[in-house]
């Protein structure tokens, strides 16, 4: 199969010269491999993303000789796509709905700190077997979250 490589920068000020050097790397990866090199907007942060961002990171990728083969791609102009791709995912059990909040995610954390223990999600929410989840909470909006082994 074909290489793809892509940066993804975020539209919130001037390209980052992290941003910068990643997207060298990647260019050249692909033209080195005949392979396409994408540019997908970042825009997610609809807060404090900006067309003039867009336009400097755009300047930028001109003024460095990055030439994509693909794109911009607005990752906002995708959210149906996405979409489409979680409920896939969920259907497969390869994914599941966590409404875990950012606050009882903290405790979790804090509680398996204080133990000495590597603070990591304690699975709540992920389905198995013979597990009953616990009632969905009124009002708070899940996050999606991989099936890892």
């Amino acid at each position: 199969s074909k290489i793809r490589t892509r940066i993804a920068p975020s539209p919130t000020g001037f390209l980052h010269l992290g941003t910068a050097r990643t997207a060298l790397y990647s260019w050249a990866y692909a033209r080195h491999f005949g392979g396409e090199f994408v540019l997908r907007i970042e825009d997610t942060d609809v807060a404090r993303s900006t067309q003039d961002s867009v336009d400097q990171i755009l300047e930028s990728m001109r003024w460095l000789g990055l030439e994509y083969d693909e794109g911009p791609v607005y990752q906002m102009q995708r959210l149906d796509r996405y979409k489409a791709v979680v409920e896939q995912l969920i259907a497969e059990g390869k994914a599941y709905y966590c409404y875990s909040t950012p606050e009882e995610l903290d405790a979790v954390r804090e509680a398996k700190k204080a133990r000495g223990e590597k603070a990591l999600y304690d699975g709540t929410w992920r389905p198995a077997p013979g597990k009953t989840l616990p009632a969905i909470p009124e009002g708070v909006k899940p996050v999606v979250r991989f099936c890892n082994p």
